[in-house]
């Protein structure tokens, strides 16, 4: 198959995908769905948390009525005490994307992690077993605190470590473990390695909205969230006997309400901290997806026009 728009391309799998992106709670699930439908598509999912079972209400996975609509695939599939990376999400959707291939249909990714989708389109670089820098890093990290470590980041990777934020501990840790794995600073492997495989060809639909008009709806989906029931569903995964711990379960509104549930937060304030880490996520990700010049923006209520724009793309390959 080739792209006729773009004859001078070359894939590594000349399979054309249509990716949703944009922050959370931005409308991408009711987009997905409605070019699924319109397009013979799958949806394939691409955020981290959503690929948990038992995590409902506060990942906002789509509804049954959702899931009725079109199929999707690695969602609501992995044991929450099972790890999961980007590295075995481009596995396992490139063997979705195979069958959904051969079956004549489209795929489409909907989430919102940018770097599994990175990963998808454009790979990523090796570093060997960090397995032992980690457990080590994580022992040093329970004795002296994330400080010495970022001040140790900056030391060794000061271009990397400037990008980050001295709280973000998963980055501070894995460049930090990548670089006593490898002795090159996490900065120089990823310049080498420049995400400049092309994997895929890929149609980007951005959705966004007016910054106050998201922030209302994050601060909504909160509350609706609440309603439904997010209390009672985490004191059944925690009455299960999963450990408060796990990293699905650190996610934005699990750490509040188990805070909260343990006495370490007053409800209001787990539920003032829920909202404004939503917030602060959701600029995070409209920042990420912003950088990529291959995203074209749309607003969520622009359907017909996007429609339009994916068929357009589609229509320039081959099955």
């Amino acid at each position: 198959m080739k792209c006729a728009a773009n004859s001078d391309e070359r894939f590594e799998h000349n399979i054309p995908l249509i990716a949703v992106v944009g922050p959370t709670g931005v409308g991408k699930t009711e987009v997905g769905i409605f070019l699924g439908e319109h397009l013979n598509g799958e949806i394939i999912n691409y955020d981290s948390v959503q690929v948990y079972q038992l995590l409902n209400i506060g990942a906002a996975k789509p509804s049954k009525e959702e899931l009725a609509r079109v199929p999707h695939h690695l969602l609501d599939f992995l044991p929450l005490d099972e790890k999961f990376n980007a590295a075995r999400f481009v596995e396992m959707a490139d063997r979705v994307i195979k069958k959904l291939h051969h079956q004549k249909k489209i795929p489409i990714l909907v989430g919102g992690t940018g770097l599994y989708l990175k990963a998808l389109l454009h790979g990523l670089f090796e570093v060997g077993d960090t397995s032992s820098a980690r457990k080590k890093l994580k022992e040093r990290l329970k004795k002296e605190g994330l400080k010495p470590l970022y001040e140790e980041l900056l030391k060794i990777d000061p271009t990397y470590a400037q990008k980050i934020s001295p709280r973000d501990w998963v980055r501070i840790l894995r460049a930090l473990e990548i670089y006593y794995t490898t002795g090159k600073p996490f900065s120089e492997l990823a310049k080498k390695h420049a995400f400049a495989r092309r994997r895929y060809p890929c149609f980007k639909v951005g959705l966004s909205l007016p910054r106050e008009e998201l922030y209302r709806r994050l601060d909504q989906r909160v509350d609706k969230m609440l309603e439904a029931g997010l209390l009672d569903e985490i004191r059944d995964i925690l009455a299960r006997g999963y450990s408060s711990g796990l990293k699905p379960l650190k996610s934005i509104g699990y750490k509040h309400m188990i805070a909260y549930l343990k006495g370490e937060l007053a409800f209001e304030e787990a539920v003032r901290l829920m909202k404004r880490d939503t917030r602060r996520y959701a600029k995070r990700q409209l920042t990420w997806f912003k950088k990529d010049p291959e995203v074209k923006w749309f607003h969520p209520e622009e359907k017909e026009k996007i429609l339009t724009e994916a068929q357009r793309f589609l229509n320039s390959y081959r099955f």
